[in-house]
């Protein structure tokens, strides 16, 4: 089939369209601006890429298949219907695209991402659908001449209840994007139960407060007690952790946190289910050389490291600054500077209490305006609320020569950090602006 993409340079979408190509689709697909995605599409998938939209873009096309983020009223979308063109939301198209798959589907609050990363590193012939890069296969999507998929399933829409699980990794369940759900904890949580059900076989970490209660037939980890001698390495200056699991022994895995080595023992543990032999997987996970955008360190010297994170909630953020510290007093570096852009104005009100609490024990905070991520905007006085951190009110960073620069609206040069420990959090542009790429 023709299959046409409405925002195609998304993580998300921009994983569909290439798995599909893997699987002899012609795609193509546009997007407001050009990336590292559209050329990657356009280099090694052989995708027809607009940019921007443009109505002529669907002239061919079998199907549409849209990102959340696409509106009726988008040129493409209209005159896909003007041609009677199938229009499909990512969330519908996942029906088509994993119905005749066997997947292995890992959902959750936090660290999804890294555990779908993980568990394609210990199940080296299957197919991979991430929504973040893998450094070890350098994308998103892996291929594979099988029907076996590591999927990262999005809570965000329901969308994970069309993924079609025979295997369900849940790492943690914690209420998000609740404008979704019409702010309604009940069809939120039982969301997520009915995503369970789906699958045959399921792994959960038992300690999670919701998923404890749950009556379902599980694998649980109780990493409490399933976790031992939990310690964080250094290995060519990079982050390792080395972790006991249950009686399995020793494994070692790249980040630092006890949240990644829970993330490592669900992959473990949800690749034994399904016949990996415990001696394969502890050399296998040695693969795994982290994600794109996670704990990603861009610049690594003596006086200065620099590192770019995805941490877009207060959970995440909390749990990635501890790795941090760690991090900061095992290469000595000095003071640890933060530089965080907002994820849209309904998330960063709705745990506005939590956002200020989980910069705790940072030396210097930058903030710059909120990603809007398409919503209409609300105004939050976040001066007022970070008062405690006397934060550096910015319009942007860049990185030049090895230098992060602090920037007003103006462009006028507000900071430069030349040494210590400088990590950039969110999920909007922050990634090109800390990379020097805009």
């Amino acid at each position: 089939m023709k299959i046409h993409f409405i925002g195609i340079g998304g993580i998300g979408l921009s994983a569909l369209a290439k798995f599909l190509a893997g699987q002899g689709h012609s795609i193509s697909g546009s997007d407001m601006r050009q990336s590292e995605i559209t050329d990657d599409l356009a280099l090694n998938y052989g995708a027809k890429i607009t940019i921007p939209h443009h109505p002529d873009a669907v002239e061919g096309a079998d199907r549409v298949i849209y990102s959340a983020a696409v509106r009726p009223s988008n040129v493409e979308y209209q005159r896909a219907r003007e041609l009677g063109i199938e229009l499909l939301s990512r969330k519908e198209a996942l029906k088509f695209i994993l119905g005749d798959q066997e997947v292995y589907a890992v959902g959750g609050a936090h660290g999804k991402s890294t555990t779908s990363a993980m568990l394609a590193a210990l199940l080296p012939e299957t197919n991979a659908l991430i929504g973040a890069i893998s450094k070890e296969f350098g994308s998103n999507v892996r291929s594979a001449p099988n029907d076996r998929v590591v999927f990262e399933a999005d809570e965000s829409d329901e969308s994970f209840l069309n993924s079609n699980p025979t295997l369900a990794i849940v790492t943690n369940v914690e209420p998000e994007h609740m404008e979704y759900y019409q702010y309604d904890e009940e069809r939120f949580y039982n969301a997520y139960r009915r995503f369970l059900e789906l699958a045959r076989i399921r792994v959960i970490n038992a300690e999670d407060p919701w998923l404890s209660t749950l009556d379902l037939e599980a694998v649980r980890l109780y990493p409490s007690r399933d976790l031992k001698e939990i310690e964080f390495i250094l290995v060519d200056g990079e982050p390792h952790t080395r972790f006991v699991l249950r009686d399995l022994g020793s494994f070692e895995v790249f980040g630092f946190g006890e949240h990644i080595a829970l993330d490592a023992a669900l992959a473990i543990l949800a690749a034994l289910e399904l016949g990996e032999e415990p001696d394969a997987l502890r050399e296998r996970l040695r693969n795994y050389r982290g994600i794109k955008k996670r704990f990603d360190i861009i610049q690594n010297e003596e006086k200065m490291v620099v590192i770019d994170d995805y941490g877009h909630h207060p959970t995440e953020i909390r749990a990635t600054i501890h790795a941090l510290e760690t991090f900061q007093r095992m290469r000595g570096l000095p003071r640890l500077k933060v530089i965080w852009q907002p994820h849209k104005y309904t998330r960063t009100l709705d745990n506005l209490k939590g956002f200020v609490e989980c910069f705790e024990g940072v030396d210097e905070l930058v903030i710059l305006p909120i990603w809007s991520a398409g919503e209409i905007e609300i105004p939050i006085d976040l001066k007022g609320a970070f008062s405690r951190y006397d934060p550096i009110m910015a319009h942007r960073v860049t990185r030049e020569d090895g230098i992060v620069k602090v920037l007003d609206a103006e462009g006028h040069l507000l900071r430069e950090f030349r040494e210590g420990l400088v990590v950039a959090f969110g999920a909007g542009d922050i990634t090109y602006q800390i990379r020097g790429e805009k």
